[in-house]
Parts: structure tokens; C-alpha cells; sequence
């Protein structure tokens, strides 16, 4: 039975869409079957792992009014070893179209049970906001990993994520686990970087992941060209950094 992961912060820029791509493929590289889900209207993930969004025929959008299967918005084999649901920008409507619809917290859930079973890991990209889409993301899941920046405000909004987290266990899913913090956008250059690890370390008791994702040039290229880092750059530190992280997870 598949492991679901939902890679959530309702801030953005945080580096949760590379996370997810970098984390799903690095996943798939390691001969584990993936399913990653995009759940942000943004799309960065779909395209970050080479679909066109604009050519895709169904999308997770179909899936939740009803229009689709998830076997019918399945994109097959996006990579080796990897499935895509891509989204569209039309997913931004979602949240006001599921007004009034019965259970509308489970949607997304219903549909991937029927396919979990195929897949050893499937990674939901959560979009950059506390809302019915996250919480749909968090009610199929059985854990959650929390990008985090190293900078300033880092700690800023991880109470309120928390607290989402402890009301959808309460209510909704009781399953669902805090996974963990993954540090991201890392600059052992500065102090402040540092400052920001400690400070997280001291005012959190959830675990945190050994793997610090560097600031890398190579990262933030690579959606730019479709491709996850590990394939984009193999060598690089960016690619280093996800398949420990991808290890980590594995090991959990």
C-alpha cells in the first residue's frame, strides 16, 4: 500500500514545488513506483516534470467536479517509474465550485484509494494557501513534510500550518502524521541561515530531516528546462541533497 506524502506550506516560495518534483523523482530514480499529484493551480509541478500543461486533455480539476476518473487523468510514465496528475489553472475555480457539495473534504482521497496499491509513494504538491484543495490534500495523506526557507520570517505561519494539521487529525483524518521540517534555500555563507536552523530546532519538537536542500543555481534552473534536478544536473549539490532527503524518507 502506497505511502501518501502532502507537501504543504501555506507560504510561498518556500521551495515546496521543487521539494515535490525533486523528492518524486528522486524517489522514482531509487526504483520506487511514484504517483505526484499537483494540486497547486500554479501547475509549476506538472511542467517542472515535463508535461504541457496546455496539451493535457484531463486534469485534477476533472477529477474533483466529477468529469474524470483518476485512472482517466493518470498521465503514465511521465519519467521512469513516475505518474503525473497535472493540473491547470482552471483548479483555482475548484474551491468555489465545491461549495455546497457533500464530503467535499474527501474527494481527492476517494479517487486515489482506488489506486494507491499500484504505487510505493504518492507525493501531493499542496498550493501555497490554507484551503479547501489543502485540506482535500490533507485528508488523503498519511504524513506531511513542511518545506521551510532559511530566512527571517521562517517561523512565521508554521503555527497556523500546525494547527491545520491538528484539526484535520482531529476531525477529518486521524491518521495523518506530522512527517517532518525540510530545510530549503540553504546559504552556508551567511549566519543567518544557521540562526534560522537553531532557531526552528529550539521552538519546534517535530522532527526535522537531517538533509539541508542547498541554494543552488542548478535547482532553480532546471523546471525552466522540464526536468527534476537528478536529471537536469545529475552532480550537482541540488541533486545530492534531494536523493539523500529521498533516502531519509525512504527509511522512515
Amino acid at each position: 500500500m502506497g505511502r501518501i506524502i502532502a507537501i504543504a506550506n501555506q507560504k510561498g516560495g518556500v521551495g515546496k514545488t521543487t521539494t515535490a518534483i525533486n523528492l518524486s523523482a528522486c524517489l522514482a530514480e531509487k526504483g520506487k513506483k511514484v504517483l505526484s499529484i499537483d494540486m497547486d493551480p500554479q501547475g509549476n509541478m506538472t511542467s517542472g516534470l515535463g508535461i504541457d500543461k496546455d496539451s493535457v486533455e484531463k486534469t485534477v480539476y476533472d477529477m474533483i467536479i466529477g468529469q474524470a476518473s483518476i485512472e482517466e487523468v493518470i498521465c503514465k510514465d511521465a519519467l521512469e517509474n513516475l505518474d503525473v496528475i497535472p493540473t491547470g489553472i482552471d483548479l483555482s475555480a475548484a474551491e468555489i465550485e465545491l461549495i455546497g457539495v457533500d464530503d467535499k473534504e474527501f474527494i481527492i482521497r476517494n479517487e486515489v484509494h482506488k489506486v494507491r496499491d499500484n504505487y510505493d509513494f504518492v507525493i501531493i504538491d499542496c498550493p501555497p494557501s490554507l484551503n479547501t484543495l489543502t485540506i482535500n490534500a490533507m485528508t488523503t495523506a498519511d504524513s506531511v513534510i513542511v518545506p521551510i526557507q532559511c530566512e527571517y520570517y521562517a517561523l512565521e505561519g508554521l503555527s497556523q500550518l500546525m494547527h491545520t494539521i491538528e484539526l484535520v487529525k482531529e476531525r477529518l483524518n486521524p491518521d495523518l502524521e506530522m512527517e517532518g521540517v525540510v530545510f530549503t534555500m540553504y546559504d552556508a555563507r551567511t549566519n543567518l541561515s544557521l540562526q534560522v536552523v537553531e532557531n526552528v530546532k529550539d521552538n519546534l519538537n517535530q522532527s526535522i530531516y537531517k538533509t539541508i536542500i542547498p541554494r543552488n543555481i542548478r535547482l532553480a534552473e532546471a523546471p525552466s528546462y522540464g526536468m527534476p534536478i537528478n536529471m537536469y544536473d545529475t552532480k550537482s549539490t541540488g541533486a545530492e541533497s534531494y536523493r539523500m532527503l529521498a533516502d531519509e524518507v525512504i527509511d522512515k
